[in-house]
């Protein structure tokens, strides 16, 4: 049955390998359980209920990419769009969680609408690949920024100078030692680097008094009621024209980062045909939407196609398999609820940092010889960080990027889909300076 329905011996794969391939990439995903509700409780979400959302998130999405596209990638949560959530748009921007859940649920019906028609592949060729691969590690330091706020490595003074807090004591001192945990099981390829990393942070934690166990352990009283259904469309506290940059923007930037990990990680398997495309792209593409949407009603962060498939993938994995086997994994998942609450922010730290690592890799890949691309790629790079905003810092690079194009006389070299994101981005700061 399980060979007629995966296609297992036309994949040249079995059950066996799919199971453990499936079992493999949800050891490496299995940290995000513990971070997402870590991260998400920042915007006064309750860390229970999202860790519900999570794993029920996560496993609906990878039963999606296993059923329209039948391919062994897995979904969860994705880092970068959940510390946007709580850090930018909650934070920064001062949304309310519900009213962030709706931009996730919006921003998921335009992904879905991009990706089922022409306007995908317009989006995706709007913006330079030297720019994507700057959102991408621009995202990469804000999480690992955010990483070490939390963590108390680094800290603002009263004067609002960034300094070096004091890491030989409490919760600094146990993410730095978590930190080189981490690196150490990472450079050794173990697998579940991250959620060991956690785990090891989380024991040492107790005996110093940064993480305080529970009298009892129990399940009872677990509830989604918190975040189920909880969004908000009432944006008068806001602005439309906030919400419409912010949804645009988390809609184009899921829709090219999917799409990136999908290629890249299918053409390092072997899963692309002699042309270079991924069969079942397209399927695939909108079972990572519709698993945004979802997002929105559930009461979590973007869900998206995690990189971490790429561990199922080396173990063998090739068909839609592997994401159900994962995907069961998760709702088990749901299970480690009550340890939640033990693991400090301070554990979590090393895997925000350890994934901004993973995302800051693709700046190599920038032309930083050529000016007219580097400026504004760099200006990405920085202002996410500094600005604790991954919005202005796209703003600030598609703007500077445009402008540039204008006066170097090469305004037709850029898309007409990239002037009208540019002009949304002027027409908010305007209105923000305004109002």
């Amino acid at each position: 049955m399980l060979d007629r329905l995966f296609k297992l011996k036309e994949h040249n794969t079995d059950v066996k390998t799919e199971v453990l391939a499936g079992i493999t990439s949800f050891i490496a995903m299995a940290y995000i359980i513990f971070v997402n509700p870590s991260i998400l409780k920042s915007a006064n979400m309750d860390s229970n209920s999202v860790l519900m959302a999570t794993c029920i998130g996560a496993a609906v999405g990878c039963f999606l990419t296993a059923i329209l596209a039948n391919v062994p990638f897995c979904q969860a949560p994705g880092m970068g769009m959940n510390a946007f959530f709580a850090y930018t748009l909650c934070g920064t921007m001062g949304y309310t969680w519900q009213q962030g859940l709706t931009v996730v649920f919006l921003s998921g019906v335009i992904f879905l609408l991009i990706t089922i028609t022409p306007l995908r592949g317009k989006i995706i060729a709007a913006i330079p690949n030297d720019m994507k691969n700057a959102i991408t590690g621009g995202i990469g330091l804000f999480v690992a920024l955010v990483g070490l706020f939390n963590a108390g490595i680094v800290h603002t003074t009263e004067a609002g100078k960034l300094t070096l807090g004091n890491i030989t004591s409490g919760a600094p001192l146990v993410a730095v030692v978590g930190i080189l945990i981490v690196s150490v099981l990472v450079t050794r390829r173990v697998r579940g680097a991250l959620i060991l990393g956690i785990l090891a942070a989380t024991a040492i934690a107790v005996p110093l008094g940064v993480a305080v166990l529970p009298k009892t352990l129990t399940l009872s009283g677990l509830s989604m009621e918190p975040t189920f259904m909880k969004m908000s469309f009432d944006f008068s506290s806001v602005g439309i024209v906030s919400v419409v940059t912010v949804v645009a923007t988390l809609a184009v930037y899921n829709t090219f980062d999917t799409l990136g990990t999908l290629i890249a990680t299918a053409t390092n398997a072997g899963l692309v045909d002699k042309d270079g495309n991924m069969p079942g792209c397209d399927r695939a593409l909108i079972a990572d939407a519709s698993s945004t949407i979802l997002a929105g009603f559930l009461g979590t962060s973007t869900i998206c196609t995690l990189v971490e498939s790429a561990t199922g993938i080396s173990e063998g994995g090739r068909t839609g398999l592997t994401a159900i086997v994962c995907g069961i994994l998760f709702l088990l998942g749901m299970l480690l609820a009550p340890f939640a609450e033990i693991i400090p922010a301070a554990a979590t730290a090393p895997a925000l940092i350890l994934s901004g690592t993973m995302m800051a890799g693709g700046v190599r890949n920038i032309d930083w010889k050529d000016m007219e691309i580097a400026i504004p790629c760099f200006l990405i790079l920085a202002i996410m960080p500094f600005a604790y905003s991954v919005s202005d810092g796209i703003g600030f690079g598609f703007i500077s990027y445009i402008v540039i194009k204008i006066f170097r006389g090469k305004a037709r070299e850029v898309s007409p889909v990239l002037h009208v994101l540019g002009a949304i981005f002027v027409i908010k700061y305007i209105l923000a300076g305004i109002l």
